[in-house]
């Protein structure tokens, strides 16, 4: 794994975490995305060289709608970034680690995504992250 990609926070109002965050991290979001696939609408905010990401559900459907109810608004994931997906999550399977896909799927950001369940990472919902556009170049 490269670096701490983002860390995910769940939310239940996007415009009004926005704005929380804009006035906590002391710049604006620079993208609102909708994933479909996922039920989930995301805002991301850059700070330094990390990023934030806020995630609203859409629909009951969604994870994200389920783990507020569960949870409540805060920490959701954190997402490392990586060369190559399906490498690392052959290595993760390898080592026990227990998938949520078995192939990578398109997320936010330009980005092909796995996730490690929480079960087998002491609790800590854990996704992968690779650059569409280094997909494409291998």
């Amino acid at each position: 794994m490269d670096k701490i990609e983002h860390i995910g926070i769940a939310v239940k109002n996007l415009e009004e975490s926005n704005r929380l965050f804009e006035k906590l991290l002391g710049v604006a979001h620079y993208k609102i995305e909708e994933v479909l696939s996922e039920h989930v609408k995301t805002s991301f905010f850059q700070v330094g060289p990390n990023k934030i990401e806020l995630l609203e559900a859409t629909s009951e459907k969604s994870a994200i709608a389920k783990y507020l109810d569960r949870k409540g608004e805060g920490i959701h994931h954190i997402a490392f970034a990586v060369e190559d997906i399906k490498a690392e999550m052959e290595r993760l399977k390898t080592a026990g680690f227990r998938l949520l896909n078995d192939e990578p799927k398109k997320g936010a950001d330009n980005k092909l995504v796995c996730f490690i369940h929480p079960k087998s990472a002491n609790g800590v919902l854990v996704e992968l992250c690779q650059d569409i556009d280094k997909q494409l170049s291998q």
